[in-house]
């Protein structure tokens, strides 16, 4: 990810990087998993009896999208209304970047299991296709892990609690 995104967005209003993140990653993730689990089953269906045919891709895309669905809700209906009022709870956040390290090694998995997300020579279109989406969603949820971490997640310094006054760690909201 490139460090221009991050300062692109370091002194954003929060609900606007909110507002981002929500169309730009959680919308879009919603979006490419289903139609990669689809495209997944067709080449493993297809090409199950080629060397390099990803067998357990299509499970692999089910589980990153269960776990990503599960973690975006907790976002959007926990994390996300707290960090837009100016909250910056350390527990839930916590949790997040931990899930967010989860994410990462879900990442590593697909990237082994595809080969970086290089299509075998002589592949079909769809699996040309497939490996194209994959490379996509890779790049578009390190982004999105990346903004989360390393902007929205970051309380500003104006904002910072002094000495235990005014914090907060979840637990109470």
């Amino acid at each position: 990810m490139s460090q221009q995104l991050i300062q692109q967005w370091q002194d954003a209003p929060v609900n606007e990087l909110i507002q981002h993140i929500l169309a730009n990653y959680h919308e879009k993730h919603r979006r490419q998993l289903p139609e990669l689990i689809q495209l997944a089953r067709k080449i493993e269906d297809v090409h199950n009896d080629h060397q390099e045919c990803p067998v357990g891709l299509a499970d692999l895309l089910s589980e990153m999208a269960n776990e990503l669905d599960s973690h975006m809700m907790k976002e959007e209906q926990i994390l996300f209304p707290m960090l837009a009022g100016g909250i910056y709870p350390s527990g839930p956040i916590a949790v997040m970047e931990e899930e967010h390290g989860e994410h990462e090694q879900l990442l590593e998995r697909l990237a082994k299991l595809t080969h970086q997300g290089k299509a075998p020579r002589g592949a079909c279109g769809s699996w040309i296709m497939l490996y194209e989406g994959i490379n996509e969603l890779m790049a578009d949820l390190r982004e999105h892990i990346a903004l989360e971490n390393e902007v929205l997640f970051r309380e500003p310094i104006a904002a910072a609690p002094q000495h235990g006054k005014d914090f907060c760690c979840g637990s109470c909201q």
